[in-house]
C-alpha cells in the first residue's frame, strides 16, 4: 500500500519533467523525453496492477467471508498459537514493555506498536504454512475468483 501512494505521487512529478524539457538541446531533449514517457508508462502499469491485486484481494476476501471460512481460519490460528505458546511469549512481552515504561506512561496505541513487530515474529512458521496451505485448497475449490 505504501508503494501505491508513493507512485500515485510520482506521476505529477514525472508530468513536470516531461513539461521541463523543452528548455534542453534537441538530442538530449529526445533521449530525455523517451526516459520520462518510459518511467511514466511504468509506474501507470504498476499503479493498475497493484490495483488489480487490491480487486483480487477484496474478492478473495470476500468470498472466505461469505463461505464462512475466514471465521474458521481465525479459530484455527487462534488454536495453533495458544498450542504453541505464542500467546504466552506475547503476553509476557506486554508486561516487559509496562515494566519498563511504567504502568502510567504506557498507552494501549504505545503497547500495540511496541509488541506488534514482535507477535508477528514469533508466530511459528509450521503455523503461517499450516494457514497458507488452507487458503490455497480454499481457492482451488473456489476457482471461479
Amino acid at each position: 500500500m505504501i508503494l501505491f501512494t508513493h507512485l500515485k505521487c510520482i506521476i505529477p512529478s514525472v508530468d513536470r519533467m516531461a513539461n521541463m524539457l523543452g528548455c534542453l538541446p534537441r538530442g538530449f531533449r529526445r533521449k530525455c523525453f523517451v526516459n520520462v514517457l518510459y518511467l511514466k508508462i511504468h509506474v501507470d502499469v504498476q499503479v493498475s496492477k497493484m490495483n488489480k491485486d487490491a480487486q483480487m484481494r477484496a474478492a478473495i476476501n470476500q468470498k472466505l467471508i461469505e463461505t464462512g471460512e475466514r471465521e474458521r481460519l481465525k479459530e484455527l490460528l487462534r488454536a495453533k498459537l495458544i498450542e504453541c505458546g505464542w500467546k504466552d511469549q506475547l503476553k509476557a512481552h506486554c508486561k516487559e514493555v509496562i515494566k519498563e515504561k511504567g504502568l502510567e506512561h504506557v498507552t494501549v496505541d504505545d503497547l500495540v506498536a511496541e509488541i506488534t513487530p514482535k507477535g508477528r515474529a514469533l508466530v511459528p512458521d509450521s503455523v503461517k504454512k499450516e494457514l497458507l496451505q488452507r487458503i490455497r485448497t480454499f481457492l482451488a475449490q473456489h476457482a471461479s475468483l
